[in-house]
């Protein structure tokens, strides 16, 4: 008997979801990457009243003021049976709402041109929409009185996109053991592809590395008056900015690129240049929709994308004496802080002298293997809704708190359940994006596939 007589119907899990979901991004927890920013505790909180329930153990920290993660762990029946930890993180990335078509902090619950119902709002894919749903069906299974083998956990986590220092980083640091999980299961994953004739569902299992750098351009101060031969540490900055932007390193291709390539449903002669190291660069130059060029080429490809420029005068008379420029590196796996200063060297040529580095993050790709008893339980859960439907493992070219987990030892899949509407080119442009947005079908699909996957791996 559990805690709530019955079973919550489908569609009542779903209006949870929904309602959570809104009530998290109404919360406005953007993470700027200032110390101070984020304000997670609001969705911490907002959480901690859905999982907070007889028999679950909380632990919350707040490591800096307002920015709170915490720990719900409901005990298996078996203490040496493998763990499952739900991770989701509670913030957000800035946003420009020029570029939004409603409020971007609304939650609004909107029918399109379609008939389909959607949540928009910052974080609605980025990940508050997993975060939501993890809590409900973590939830559902308390109330339902089940009690899986091994421990159920369920962890809100800040900073994730700022690179986890007060976050994930920081509970592995001070606590280890409250998230020494076996498995854990976060963003993203659930996108279909394959064709009609062999549909996959994608489950990310890697993921490339970060390797963020400041770049220090310094010149001469001086009087805005008098430009001429000056040394200004602007002009040069504007030079390697350029230069990085026009930096086109080789491809490097890993086996699950050639097995993604493999089961697109493309063309045979646009599968021979995916696979092609030289024809690779020269096909993604000429795909129409750029969106989806700029997720293969970084799939294949180390990146640099210069972001950030700060400074220490900036003013409009004064000929600034020194920038920082902050750029985003991505890895691929096996490149190591040696082979990022190289290709810095190489993008920059002669400016590379002009230049003092500084790592501001370095974490390496990581992987986990897909020869798992959790990997078993997200197929039979995946084939409910999808018969024939097979798990494909993916590369996503972003970071997640997944390699956190990796580091400590835990198998980490990105996953979740999406519509078969939802294309992986559309689902990336909201990544982050204007306009973000969720439909109501995929939130139903992911907190049933939560609550089959616990069912399934915990029984």
């Amino acid at each position: 008997m559990g805690i709530y007589p019955g079973d919550v119907p489908d569609d009542a899990l779903t209006a949870e979801t929904v309602e959570l979901l809104q009530a998290l991004i109404r919360n406005r927890c953007v993470n700027d990457g200032a110390p101070d920013s984020g304000g997670e505790s609001r969705n911490a909180d907002a959480l901690l009243s859905i999982v907070e329930l007889p028999g679950v153990d909380i632990e919350r920290w707040e490591p800096v003021p307002g920015r709170a993660s915490f720990v719900a762990r409901l005990a298996g029946r078996d203490p040496d049976a493998p763990s499952l930890c739900l991770m989701g993180h509670t913030d957000v990335v800035p946003v420009d709402p020029d570029g939004w078509d409603r409020d971007p902090f609304g939650g609004e619950l909107v029918t399109n041109a379609d008939g389909v119902d959607e949540v928009w709002g910052r974080g609605a894919v980025d990940m508050l929409n997993l975060t939501a749903s993890m809590a409900v069906a973590f939830r559902d299974t308390v109330r339902r009185g089940m009690r899986p083998r091994g421990d159920l956990v369920y962890f809100a986590v800040a900073d994730e996109e700022a690179g986890s220092t007060y976050g994930a980083r920081w509970v592995a640091e001070h606590h280890r053991d409250a998230i020494a999980v076996d498995n854990v299961l976060t963003e993203n994953g659930g996108i279909h592809d394959g064709g009609d004739d062999a549909p996959v569902v994608s489950v990310t299992v890697a993921e490339k590395g970060v390797a963020w750098r400041r770049l220090r351009i310094t010149g001469t101060p001086g009087h805005g008056s008098m430009p001429f031969r000056s040394d200004n540490a602007l002009v040069k900055t504007a030079a390697i900015v350029q230069r990085l932007a026009d930096y086109r390193p080789a491809p490097r291709f890993h086996e699950l690129w050639r097995d993604r390539v493999r089961h697109m449903d493309v063309p045979d002669d646009i599968r021979t240049a995916l696979l092609d190291e030289h024809a690779i660069d020269d096909l993604l130059d000429i795909v129409p929709n750029r969106a989806a060029a700029a997720h293969l080429h970084a799939c294949t490809h180390t990146t640099f994308s210069p972001n950030m420029v700060g400074g220490s005068v900036m003013k409009t008379n004064v000929i600034p004496g020194r920038v920082d420029l902050d750029v985003d590196v991505r890895t691929m796996p096996g490149e190591s802080a040696d082979e990022v200063d190289a290709h810095l060297r190489a993008a920059l040529g002669d400016l590379y002298d002009d230049v003092e580095v500084t790592v501001l993050m370095n974490d390496p790709a990581s992987a986990s293997r897909t020869d798992t008893p959790l990997w078993d339980s997200m197929q039979r859960a995946v084939s409910v809704p999808f018969p024939g439907a097979q798990l494909h493992p993916s590369f996503a070219v972003g970071f997640t708190d997944a390699r956190v987990f990796r580091d400590l030892g835990s198998i980490a899949y990105g996953a979740g359940l999406f519509s078969r509407t939802l294309d992986a080119a559309e689902y990336g442009r909201r990544f982050h994006g204007h306009n973000e947005r969720v439909d109501v079908e995929s939130l139903a699909l992911t907190t049933q596939f939560w609550r089959r996957v616990i069912d399934d791996f915990g029984a």
